[in-house]
């Protein structure tokens, strides 16, 4: 194993430990100042190369959203706050009804994303919110609305129906750059993460206050990296196994806009 810390011009400065292809971590030491530029300039060239390609490394984040029992958590939203990297923010996205539900129940998007609502049942839905970061309603309708709904302000909004009082869903609006849902199994995978420091932040409606919750800080390298993480949950989570009550729309509101 090698390990080295190269500095160039004092200005920039990149540590790691190589063993075979994997980088991994120091102890060599490469000065690159400016005699070396004019008596070595293919190995400054060869070196900055590599540098931009080290900090440009994609990784990989295996997360694990469990409850307080440790039972895999469905339907948590987990988002990433990091170092700058290509965004892979999708700004159109749809909420479907199927079956006199929200299809998915729970949908992360960034702030700025045009949410459009289908109605694929065969019967008529009037989906509406009072949620203060989007207040809408979109009338009795069948089929797709002409126009989707815009999110542009960041927050929980919990969505109904006027006309069948057991549809429940949620819009989860982030400002932060990566986000993504948990799966049935609690799992979340991000493919193309920069290599870096991370500012966690985890979301589920069956959380006690229905508020972001902070989810520490990691630490992603060009190796990945698995987590685990907790959400204290009320109950079943918020009846996201079965049909919620006539009443759950109303408490739900109440518990996204502490009113």
């Amino acid at each position: 194993m090698r390990e080295f810390l190269i500095t160039y011009r004092q200005s920039v400065q990149i540590t790691f430990r190589c063993q075979g292809r994997r980088i991994l971590h120091p102890r060599r030491r490469l000065d690159l100042d400016a005699n070396m530029l004019s008596t070595a300039p293919s190995v400054v060239l060869a070196v900055i190369l590599f540098m931009f390609r080290v900090s440009a490394a994609a990784a990989t984040l295996d997360a694990e959203v469990v409850d307080q029992q440790g039972r895999p958590l469905e339907h948590a939203v987990l988002t990433l706050q990091g170092p700058p990297g290509k965004l892979p923010i999708t700004l159109t996205v749809d909420m479907d009804q199927r079956n006199q539900q929200f299809a998915p129940r729970v949908l992360a998007v960034h702030s700025g994303t045009q949410v459009a609502f289908p109605n694929s049942d065969n019967i008529r839905h009037q989906v509406y919110s009072f949620s203060t970061p989007k207040r809408f309603e979109l009338r009795l309708y069948e089929g797709t609305p002409s126009l989707p709904v815009l999110f542009d302000q960041p927050g929980v909004v919990a969505l109904g129906c006027n006309i069948h009082d057991s549809m429940l869903g949620y819009v989860y609006v982030t400002e932060d750059p990566w986000f993504a849902v948990s799966g049935s199994d609690g799992s979340i995978k991000f493919d193309q993460l920069p290599v870096g420091h991370y500012r966690v932040t985890l979301w589920h409606p069956g959380s006690a206050e229905m508020q972001p919750l902070a989810g520490g800080e990691i630490e992603v390298s060009v190796t990945g990296l698995r987590q685990r993480f907790t959400v204290p949950v009320e109950g079943n989570g918020m009846g996201m196994d079965m049909t919620p009550a006539p009443s759950t729309f109303g408490d739900a509101f109440k518990k996204a806009t502490g009113k």
